[in-house]
């Protein structure tokens, strides 16, 4: 069993070796300001997606921001603006899951696709006149963690705003008033015991009210046997990002979005922004994430 464990470890350094390439460090999921890379050719920009090799110097701007990827699965934040040798940067990394590279590399390949290329969980426009939430379509909106926090959009509408919660059978199971246009509920309150689907509408003080091509919004509980299914990979992934950074939450929605539970992807990019309010990279990425699932239309041509 010892033997097998170990042969086990050493298949998967050998795969993420090439996954992230024989010199390979770091990939960058995360670039806030005008960093810079020190390669052959010279320095240049970084960008987001980016690999940085052992031989590579980083250079980070004033005020500025960037989130690595080790190539051991490892998370690194380099937030101090000066000169780093990533070779040095590496020697501080350790104790990361290589899981993580899994996720890595499906972001920056989801990015990576055309803007208007959307997914099959929905590729239409679920936008109307009024208040469009940025939830899935209800087919695709299991819920794995009983936080939940969610946006909308509006067209001519302002706040403040009425979040109705009801059952499927039209029961009004909470409601809040809020000034803004993003809320956050926690699904253990006990307004939401003993529910597994709650339909989520919207008001303005206008008389405005959420539009969706099916006219409806849902949060749906994931069912035990997917729970069963998906916490031992959930586990692993969450107690490496258990540190409430940026990065982290990038990560953590990237894990969310490729096992289907967009409505965590949608609260992770969220609790992201949070803590990161200033860096554009991140919500880049969470609008391309809503265009990609049909959850936004894209943009006009």
């Amino acid at each position: 069993m010892k033997n097998n464990k170990v042969i086990l470890a050493l298949l998967c350094l050998i795969l993420t070796n090439i996954t992230f390439g024989q010199d390979v460090a770091f990939k960058v999921l995360v670039n806030k300001g005008k960093n810079e890379v020190k390669s052959k050719e010279g320095w240049v920009p970084i960008k987001t997606g980016s690999s940085l090799k052992s031989d590579d110097e980083l250079k980070v701007s004033d005020n500025s921001y960037v989130g690595l990827v080790h190539i051991s699965g490892k998370p690194l934040e380099v937030k101090d603006a000066g000169k780093y040798k990533i070779v040095d940067l590496a020697s501080k990394v350790s104790g990361g899951t290589s899981v993580l590279n899994k996720y890595t590399d499906f972001i920056l390949s989801s990015n990576n696709q055309k803007k208007n290329n959307l997914a099959a969980t929905g590729a239409v426009s679920r936008g109307g006149k009024d208040i469009r939430i940025n939830l899935p379509k209800p087919e695709f909106s299991v819920v794995l963690n009983n936080t939940v926090t969610f946006s909308w959009e509006t067209e001519n509408t302002v706040g403040p705003y009425t979040v109705l919660f009801s059952s499927m059978f039209g029961d009004e199971l909470k409601k809040i008033e809020t000034s803004t246009n993003s809320v956050t509920i926690d699904l253990s309150d006990a307004s939401f015991a003993n529910e597994d689907n709650i339909r989520v509408n919207i008001k303005s003080k206008g008389g405005s009210i959420t539009k969706s091509a099916d006219n409806d919004y849902a949060l749906k509980r994931l069912s035990k046997a997917d729970v069963n299914r998906i916490k031992p990979e959930f586990n692993e992934v969450k107690s490496a990002l258990s540190d409430e950074t940026p990065l982290n939450k990038v990560l953590l929605a990237g894990f969310y979005e490729k096992n289907n539970l967009l409505v965590d992807a949608i609260t992770a990019y969220q609790e992201a922004m949070k803590l990161a309010p200033d860096t554009q990279d991140i919500k880049t990425q969470y609008n391309d994430f809503l265009i990609r699932n049909g959850i936004k239309p894209p943009p006009i041509k």
